[in-house]
């Protein structure tokens, strides 16, 4: 049955290839989307972002950038929220604007690459006929928000990056059929704004969700499009970068996301931690799913010797189906995968060897506890 299963980004390889061949091809028969790895540029998520478009623009100027290595070479990857790239938007700029309408993030470059070796690869038979290519993006607040620390800087950056994405994702329905096509929208910093908000003002967490979701309705994805949102309790500090009592946030997250598409949605993915408690899942009654398929971020290390059925059992209580995922990408520890999954081994494992194997064996314990 494809489906089941999401992958929702990135993954511990070098080039797309790789990731098409290695996790694709063995999972492809679970899969309704494949991305491409999220490899290069894009293995650190937003920081890529940061390194090739906002650093060196005209109307920005860099005021922190990651250390460099122990030889003192420049270095773009940070090592934790500490070392990221930080920016100020220069004096006497109301908006930051971004010029190359289509191409000026990367990422429509990026997926037209990928979606080349995607479709030979379908051509062959390595990836099923039923897989779309996914390309994953964050949204406007998640690509800016945490390098412009100065107040009033988001603002002037917001609506620039909107219309860049705006631009992208019309560049991209040119160049990729849209039939072949899903995007989804990373809303990680979303997520934890709206938990922030949360933590101020119990009933402040609907109208946040509504503000930081708002670009999303000024994006427009044709309808041939697969559309899907990936909520997330962040990596960067570590998985998990917090650990939220209940799925609250996300619930409210969905929501606003679901409403401010403005059509259909075909995909949520919701992340857990290693609770089984009621409480911890409750809020999932509240979900407006409006038909799009729910994938539980479950594939993790966090559960205890009954492995992750108590988990799947205790969200079947609010939701009747639902497929899994893991709760965030692997792409930016590539030892990461060994310890979160397979400690019981004794030993690190190939990263990608375990993703495919615990994904594989997600599947068994989803069918045992919802039924095909």
């Amino acid at each position: 049955m494809s489906g089941e299963l999401l992958l929702v980004g990135s993954i511990p390889v070098e080039t797309a290839e790789q990731a098409f061949r290695q996790v694709g091809a063995p999972l492809g028969q679970w899969l309704a989307y494949m991305p491409d790895g999220e490899v290069g540029l894009r293995s650190y998520w937003i920081d890529g972002l940061a390194y090739r478009v906002l650093n060196g623009h005209p109307e920005i100027e860099t005021i922190k950038r990651p250390a460099p290595d122990e030889d003192g070479v420049e270095w773009w990857k940070p090592r934790g929220r500490h070392d990221e790239f930080a920016f100020r938007v220069k004096p006497g700029v109301k908006k930051v604007r971004f010029g190359d309408p289509g191409w000026r993030l990367g990422y429509t470059r990026d997926a037209v690459n990928s979606y080349a070796i995607f479709r030979a690869l379908k051509q062959e038979g390595v990836i099923p006929a039923h897989v779309r290519f996914q390309v994953c993006l964050p949204l406007s607040y998640s690509a800016v928000t945490y390098f412009f620390p100065e107040p009033g800087d988001v603002e002037k950056v917001i609506p620039g990056i909107t219309a860049a994405f705006r631009a992208e994702i019309a560049k991209l329905v040119e160049h990729i059929p849209p039939q072949d096509l899903a995007i989804q929208w990373d809303l990680a910093i979303e997520h934890r704004l709206i938990e922030n908000e949360m933590a101020e003002d119990p009933k402040a967490g609907a109208r946040e969700a509504e503000r930081v979701m708002a670009p999303a309705a000024e994006i427009p994805i044709p309808d041939a499009v697969a559309l899907g949102h990936h909520a997330c309790f962040g990596t960067l500090n570590g998985w998990p970068s917090r650990q939220p009592a209940s799925l609250d946030g996300a619930v409210l997250l969905l929501n606003a996301a679901i409403a401010a598409s403005n059509r259909r949605v075909d995909f949520l993915h919701i992340p857990t931690l290693g609770s089984t408690e009621d409480s911890f899942f409750a809020p999932l009654k509240d979900l407006k799913t409006n038909g799009a398929r729910t994938y539980i971020g479950a594939i993790h290390h966090l559960h205890g010797a009954r492995g992750l059925k108590p988990q799947l059992e205790a969200v079947r209580k609010y939701l009747p189906k639902f497929g899994l995922a893991a709760p965030c990408g692997w792409g930016r520890a590539p030892e990461r995968p060994g310890r979160l999954l397979s400690e019981q081994d004794g030993k690190i494992a190939n990263p990608v060897e375990i993703i495919v194997r615990d994904h594989r064996a997600a599947t068994d314990a989803l069918r045992e506890v919802v039924g095909s």
